[in-house]
């Protein structure tokens, strides 16, 4: 076994020599984009109506930003459900943050 790397330098090398011997990177393959069914006039208007309300709850909060991930292949801004939880989300924040302050002493 002269001059063969040895431990996790000989792993890397491996998949190195994996990796080229395709064209590509192992993981290539399950990348893949899915294909997007035509979306409807219906769909667009509902997505345009839920953004309102995430618009107009952001407005109404303190929040600065925020930060969502999607699940299930499907980007979340691209989702009225999501995208009306989000706006849900801020303003269940402000309201429980409303609750907590409570009446000021004065």
């Amino acid at each position: 076994m002269k001059g063969e790397p040895m431990g996790l330098w000989s792993w890397f090398a491996r998949r190195r020599k994996q990796a080229t011997a395709a064209g590509r990177p192992a993981f290539a393959a399950a990348i893949r984009p899915k294909e997007q069914e035509p979306v409807s006039p219906e769909q667009v208007a509902d997505l345009k109506a839920a953004w309102a309300e995430l618009a107009e709850a952001a407005k109404e909060s303190a929040a600065t930003g925020f930060h969502a991930c999607s699940r299930g292949g499907k980007p979340w801004q691209e989702d009225p459900a999501a995208v009306r939880t989000v706006a849900a989300l801020l303003r269940g924040v402000e309201a429980e943050d409303a609750a907590t302050e409570g009446p000021s002493a004065k």
